[in-house]
């Protein structure tokens, strides 16, 4: 059984060590910004924890919501086709 969770990081400030300790703790990431969506396999690619940062932290400098777990897949932004084809399908 697959859990899903999400991450209310509106609600919830979650601070930049935690936002890369929760990044890597997954293996497949998917970052929506706007229209465009980044994917990194975390199994293979190996961001340094600044460019990790960079994708996963908004302005105030916490976890960008929406936020959503599932397995070993996280999802940080909203990406209607990224939702649809990764966490549904």
């Amino acid at each position: 059984m697959i859990i899903v969770e999400q991450i209310d990081a509106r609600k919830e400030r979650i601070a930049k060590d935690a936002a890369l300790k929760l990044a890597r703790s997954t293996d497949h990431l998917w970052v929506a910004r706007g229209k465009k969506v980044v994917y990194l396999n975390l199994k293979k690619d190996k961001p340094s924890d600044a460019e990790l940062a960079k994708l996963l932290m908004g302005p105030s400098g916490n976890l960008r919501a929406p936020t959503i777990r599932r397995g070993k897949r996280l999802f940080v932004g909203f990406n209607e086709e990224a939702y649809e084809e990764h966490l549904l399908g």
